[in-house]
Formats: structure tokens, C-alpha cells, sequence
């Protein structure tokens, strides 16, 4: 595989929660030991080649943009794509090494297999409970599979939801397993305790920037990311202490 000197970060992109992906952002530059270049999966910034319209039945602006990676990337190299309503605790290169590792797939998720809980989500959204829900939230890409070539823009822009978030194109065998610690759905497990393993939090019932959703399950920790992206020391303050 062609090897990029930074790791490539794709997260998704919504001004309706803005954000939220700046402080998974942050998340990523606070826990990583390598370099990485983190990508805005921007409907505003794809104007001019991504085409296809929003349809009601979308909860964000990257529902389908995100499946544009491996063309983003000349179907070169390893690549994540992350939603943007998650929160590091780990350090993002071990998906780099699993990928490394298991060159043979095409892609790697966590095979999720629930129906979730409540029928409305974050902004009065309906909750659509369908096959493989979730698993493209997490995707650890091999750019470099031939079998995703198949996601050319005419695919991305006019295959169905049904096609692309159940990675139609894929044989299952090219489609390798993450450990669930890797995108754990808040609020989603009745027989899982979270604890300390939780490698990546994923509000993805809403999260804790909604007024709604402000008490939810790791919470605080969304809150001290949020202090440390907007960080910004002062000038005065500092000569106080030095005085």
C-alpha cells in the first residue's frame, strides 16, 4: 500500500452541529502520537463534484458523501472515516495497523447488530432501524481493494442507502470486524457496561451539544474536549503569575 507521512482522517461534516466536529476534532489531535491530517466531509466543499441532492429521510449533510474516501483518496493508501457526533479516547493509528495488518479487506467496521431504542433522534429525526445500522459510522478504508473501485462518484451519487451503508459491493469476507470498543452507541447496550475500555464514544441518538441530550452518558468528558478546543490563553493572566 502507498503510505501517506500523515494518517487520513475523514470526519463527517454538518453546520447544523458544527460543533461537534470540532471538538472530535480535537479529540483526534489530543490523543494521536503520529501526525494527521483530518478531513471535512463538507457538502460545501464538494459542490463541484458531488452532486446528488439531500432527501428527507438523511439525519446529515455526509450521509452519503462519506463513501467518497477511497475516490478522495486516488484509491490509494488506508483512510478512516468517522461521523462527527464521537469522541477519542485512543489513539487513532491502531485502526491504521489493523488495516495494515489484514491488507485483504476492503474495509473494516463494527458489525453492529441492533435495533435501536428510541424512534426519534437528535432534532426531532426519525430513528430508522435498518440492517447493518451504524456500521459505516466507523470505517477504516483500504483505499488500495480493488473492490472499491466500484465507488466511482456515479455510484456515491445515485446508489441507494440500502446499497452503500450495507456495502453492497463488498463480498463479506472483504469486510473485516472492529472491536465494538471502536464505536460504541451511547445508551444503546442494556447488558454492557462501558467502563474504561471504551476506545470511541458515539452519541449517535444526539449528543451532548443539544440542549436535549445535555446530561448524557460521558458528557463531561464531551465538555472538557470542548475547553480545550477553545482554548485560548491571555496575556494578562500571565503576567500575574510571572509577577
Amino acid at each position: 500500500m502507498t503510505k501517506s507521512k500523515n494518517l487520513n482522517v475523514y470526519v463527517g461534516y454538518d453546520p447544523k452541529e458544527s460543533i461537534a466536529w470540532h471538538v472530535m476534532a480535537q479529540s483526534l489531535i489530543e490523543t494521536s502520537n503520529q501526525p494527521i491530517a483530518i478531513h471535512p466531509v463538507s457538502l460545501k466543499n464538494y459542490g463541484r463534484i458531488f452532486k446528488r441532492s439531500i432527501d428527507n429521510q438523511q439525519s446529515n449533510e455526509f450521509s452519503f458523501s462519506r463513501f467518497l474516501v477511497p475516490y478522495l483518496q486516488n484509491y490509494s493508501g488506508i483512510a478512516v472515516f468517522m461521523d462527527c457526533d464521537m469522541l477519542l479516547r485512543s489513539d487513532i493509528s491502531e485502526l491504521f495497523e489493523i488495516a495494515e495488518i489484514n491488507s485483504d479487506k476492503a474495509v473494516h467496521v463494527v458489525k453492529h447488530d441492533y435495533s435501536p431504542k428510541d424512534k426519534v433522534k437528535f432534532l426531532g429525526k426519525v430513528q430508522y432501524a435498518y440492517p447493518r445500522k451504524n456500521w459505516s459510522s466507523v470505517v477504516v478504508w483500504n483505499c488500495s481493494h480493488p473492490a472499491n473501485k466500484k465507488l466511482d462518484l456515479e455510484f456515491v451519487e445515485k446508489g441507494t442507502g440500502a446499497e452503500l451503508h450495507r456495502f453492497s459491493w463488498l463480498k463479506d469476507e472483504e469486510i473485516g470486524e472492529l472491536d465494538l470498543s471502536w464505536n460504541w452507541l451511547v445508551g444503546e447496550y442494556q447488558d454492557k457496561s462501558p467502563e474504561q475500555f471504551v476506545k470511541n464514544i458515539h452519541w449517535t441518538n444526539g449528543g451532548p451539544y443539544f440542549n436535549e441530550y445535555a446530561h448524557v452518558e460521558f458528557n463531561e468528558e464531551w465538555k472538557m474536549m470542548e475547553t480545550k478546543m477553545t482554548r485560548c490563553d491571555q496575556l494578562e493572566p500571565l503576567l500575574k503569575r510571572v509577577r
